[in-house]
């Protein structure tokens, strides 16, 4: 079967992708950008790359018509745009009017569940986006899910960053909301298993685990997986906007992602019925073996996707093409190189930058700019690395984006997402002998300017360490 998969960067889709191909479908994956999608080798005969934006209605054209499902796996939550609602509403009629014209028998949706009368914005707009699918004349599937645990989901690394770094926690009240979990594995199971199955034709359905926790338990539940000890203690004054801010310094998430999330988890989400377990013959685990399942994956360093990696999870808003050419004109630059002794040493070292591994030298300099990014609303650094040696186009790695990660070439190219006066590159590259690193710098106006100069005292040591420790 030929299989169209929207969302094939996202969280879910990189992890849908493999199963689909394993199972004999032909994939063809939309993505905005192609130099920013990885594909495993043992998945490329299979997989078919068009470069499609929903949002922009001519693009769509690149869909073929002979395709017999689709995947709308689409969601805006964390854009930077404060209408991400009208936006996801743009996506869904530009989906619809497209797929209406193909030979598909089926649209499967992934959604939130919304049983209550009182939904929040992110809440509402999954419903909206839902109603307008239902419209087209294509059989729709939708799939309600609360939270997602999973290795890289957004709600399992905001649980791990609170547990890990608060021993004790001074909590909103929405702690004690209840919601109904689902392990990552069994949403991909209900996803994999309504393809073309026609009892799940034009219906809706709730997925959750067997658990019924309040987000307090989830907290300790976690923590007790963990081995650690903590309390915690809700208060009733608390605003939404002082709960976002809590979310966004303690944990990796942006501000949008933050409060999108508080505004969500005021809300009960609790399945209203689990008849599509016995309908697809799935049984979801439980929270405490999807916690396990999740810890292993992340200690194992196999996470297969992060929401992190997500374009929207920083300030990057555009094709990475865009930004691959380093300039050189109007840019102060900060070049060094230096012979190296073993190059493949060299190239796991470059490879194993950032997140847990830090910068090699002054990683308290790099941790307080992280600090001060977050003060004034940017990434900061606490997104990390989905991997701790692999890097791939279009992957976030601290306060940066990798534009282009090639081992073989000996080459990778960082684009600054931190809060600047301008646009930053930070480059490796191996020639010969040579390891060659250059920072670049365009500054914006006079502030940036000034910006380059204050900094440009601490370039020394900082690069200069930096190099010796990338060779030796």
């Amino acid at each position: 079967m030929k299989i169209l998969l929207t969302g094939a960067t996202g969280y879910i889709g990189k992890r849908l992708l493999p199963i689909l191909v394993n199972q004999g479908h032909d994939i063809i994956c939309c993505v905005r950008d192609k130099n920013r999608f990885y594909i495993p080798l043992e998945l490329k005969d299979k997989i078919e790359v068009i470069e499609v934006d929903f949002l922009k209605k001519e693009t769509l054209e690149a869909i073929p018509i002979n395709i017999d499902a689709a995947y709308y796996l689409i969601h805006s939550m964390s854009t930077s745009s404060k209408n991400y609602d009208e936006l996801e509403q743009q996506s869904a009629e530009h989906f619809v009017a497209t797929i209406n014209t193909t030979t598909a028998q089926q649209v499967i949706y992934l959604s939130g569940i919304v049983n209550d009368n009182s939904l929040s914005k992110h809440l509402s707009s999954r419903k909206n986006v839902e109603n307008i699918l239902s419209k087209g004349t294509v059989p729709l599937t939708t799939l309600r899910a609360g939270i997602i645990v999973g290795s890289g989901s957004a709600s399992f690394e905001i649980i791990r960053d609170l547990v890990n770094k608060l021993p004790v926690m001074i909590t909103p009240k929405w702690l004690n909301t209840r919601c109904q979990p689902i392990a990552i594995n069994d949403v991909l199971d209900f996803l994999s298993k309504s393809l073309l199955n026609p009892i799940t034709y034009n219906q809706s359905f709730d997925i959750g685990g067997p658990d019924i926790l309040t987000y307090k338990e989830m907290l300790l539940a976690f923590a007790k997986a963990q081995k650690l000890k903590r309390w915690i203690f809700t208060v009733p004054v608390m605003t939404p906007k002082l709960s976002s801010y809590w979310l966004y310094f303690v944990t990796s998430t942006s501000y949008k992602l933050a409060s999108a999330l508080v505004s969500s988890m005021k809300v009960e989400v609790v399945c209203r019925d689990t008849k599509i377990n016995q309908l697809l013959d799935v049984k979801p685990m439980s929270y405490e073996q999807a916690l396990s399942r999740a810890l292993i994956k992340v200690n194992e360093d196999k996470v297969a996707s992060s929401w992190k990696d997500s374009l929207v999870s920083g300030r990057f808003k555009t094709n990475i093409s865009t930004y691959l050419k380093v300039p050189k004109k109007d840019c102060f630059i900060d070049r060094r190189k230096k012979e190296i002794i073993n190059r493949d040493f060299t190239i796991n070292q470059i490879w194993s930058i950032g997140g847990e591994t830090g910068w090699y030298y002054g990683d308290w300099l790099w941790d307080l700019r992280g600090f001060i990014d977050k003060l004034y609303g940017g990434v900061g650094s606490r997104r990390g690395r989905t991997n701790k040696h692999s890097i791939h186009a279009g992957d976030a790695l601290d306060f940066w984006r990798v534009l282009y990660a090639n081992k073989e070439e000996g080459k990778l190219i960082l684009f600054a997402e931190m809060k600047l006066p301008g646009e930053a590159w930070l480059e490796f590259k191996i020639i010969g002998n040579t390891l060659y690193q250059s920072a670049t710098f365009k500054p914006r106006g006079i502030w940036g300017k000034l910006y380059w100069y204050a900094v440009l005292p601490f370039h020394g040591f900082i690069f200069e360490g930096m190099l010796s420790k990338l060779i030796k």
